[in-house]
Order: C-alpha cells, then sequence, then structure tokens
C-alpha cells in the first residue's frame, strides 16, 4: 500500500472528509468531525498511520503484529494504534483495521446522526 491507495480508500467511505487542522504535513480523514485516520505526508521511509481502535482489540494485533502495529504514536495509546504499513501486513489486513476504526466512529454516533448520514443529509 501506498499513500495514494490509503487516501482513496478513505475517501471512498460514506461521508469522510480530508482535512489538514495540523498544517499540511498532517492529513486526517474524518467521519461527523471525529478523525478515524490520521497521517504524516513528510514520510520517506515508509508508510505508517494512526487509526483508532477498540482497546482490547488493540492490544491483539499489538501482540500479533509486534513489528506493523505500536501504540498510537502521539496519540491516546489505549485507543489509537500506529501502523507500519509495509511490513507484516499485507492490503487486506490494513483495510480492515481502517474499516475497524471507521466503524468505531459511526458505531459511537447518536442514532439520529447516524440517519442523517445514511440518508445524505448531512
Amino acid at each position: 500500500m501506498n499513500i495514494e491507495e490509503l487516501r482513496d480508500y478513505c475517501l471512498a467511505k460514506p461521508n469522510t472528509q480530508e482535512d489538514t487542522p495540523f498544517g499540511p504535513e498532517h492529513l486526517l480523514f474524518k467521519l461527523a468531525g471525529k478523525v478515524y485516520l490520521l497521517v504524516g505526508l513528510d514520510q520517506i521511509d515508509e508508510l505508517r498511520f494512526n487509526v483508532k481502535c477498540d482497546p482490547e482489540y488493540a492490544v491483539e494485533l499489538r501482540e500479533k503484529y509486534e513489528h506493523s502495529v505500536i501504540p498510537g504514536y502521539h496519540m491516546n495509546k489505549k485507543h489509537w494504534n500506529t501502523v507500519y504499513a509495509n511490513r507484516q501486513l499485507n492490503d487486506e489486513e490494513l483495510y480492515k483495521m481502517i474499516d475497524h476504526s471507521y466503524d468505531l466512529i459511526f458505531n459511537a454516533l447518536p442514532k439520529s446522526q447516524k440517519e442523517k448520514l445514511m440518508n445524505g443529509e448531512i
């Protein structure tokens, strides 16, 4: 996976907004104003990004992929993981982590807001 593929995948998710509130070197992907993925654009060596994660699942992923998934860099380490894209993980596994992060945000929204998003009202 490269950064363009990552961006395309995130932007294809329903109601995703792209933002750069911390300056041009950090790209955020949001759902209903809540961040589900953060990636630095100044990466030279290898692609890595932060995704939100259920705390128990976060620990499981860190143990299973100890060279690719670490506690979220500059994030709440209980709820965020930093994922190195091209070490132990294939694209399908990476997409699954992105989907999980997106779903956490969506499922935490109030029912009325979910309905508005699904009906295209927001």
